[in-house]
């Protein structure tokens, strides 16, 4: 039987641990290796290539949005599949436009991470149902591209930083969730307070705050 090589990416031990013991139950599955930054996951890449790679969004080193486009780059054959605490309807479209194939909540990957890697590797993708539907609707719906909202327009690296800030993180508490600095925070706030027209740092969160609680 041909074994199916799987690479983890995850700046969590005990994360990569759990994955690798329900991937090694798999008498088709292997683990090709396993990396805790954007730096080791493509290191191991330049020797060879997985079949597929499952990708947190917050590496030591970096954004799993960013490792997905240069894995797409350079192996575009490496399937990716993203496992993130990062909201699904935040994020997920934002990791398909980047190459990945599939989006799970890493609070149920333990229950669906091995149903999700068969889909991807049988050439599917996979995302909740509520996430499936929400797509489909979008596509279905056939209108006119129309103007991003100014919390569409933030970027990857400043979505997350909203995201933390509407859930009442503060600037210390999201820096070592995202592994950057204290001072590489506050750019991010101004970069985001700028964006959406906001004059203070309690304008913003009040703004945070709200516009988490109205998609709940």
């Amino acid at each position: 039987m041909q074994s199916n090589r799987i690479m983890i990416v995850d700046d969590h031990p005990l994360v990569r641990s759990g994955f690798r013991m329900l991937i090694e139950s798999e008498p088709d599955f292997s683990i090709y290796g396993e990396a805790a930054s954007v730096s080791e996951a493509l290191q191991l890449i330049a020797h060879d290539v997985p079949e597929l790679a499952i990708v947190d969004l917050s590496l030591t080193d970096g954004s799993g949005l960013e490792l997905i486009k240069r894995i797409h780059a350079i192996e575009p054959k490496i399937l990716i599949l993203v496992s993130s605490m990062h909201d699904e309807d935040l994020f997920a479209e934002r990791a398909l436009r980047a190459g990945a194939k599939g989006y799970i909540n890493k609070q149920k990957a333990g229950e669906e991470v091995i149903v999700a890697i068969r889909q991807v590797l049988n050439g599917g993708v996979y995302l909740s149902p509520e996430m499936h539907q929400r797509l489909a609707t979008q596509f279905s719906d056939n209108l006119p591209d129309q103007e991003l909202s100014p919390v569409e327009q933030l970027s990857n690296r400043e979505l997350e930083v909203f995201e933390l800030i509407g859930h009442g993180s503060s600037t210390s508490v999201i820096a070592d969730k995202l592994h950057l600095s204290v001072k590489t925070i506050e750019s991010h706030r101004a970069h985001i307070k700028l964006k959406l027209g906001l004059n203070s740092a309690s304008e913003l969160t009040r703004f945070a705050i709200q516009w988490t609680i109205d998609r709940i």
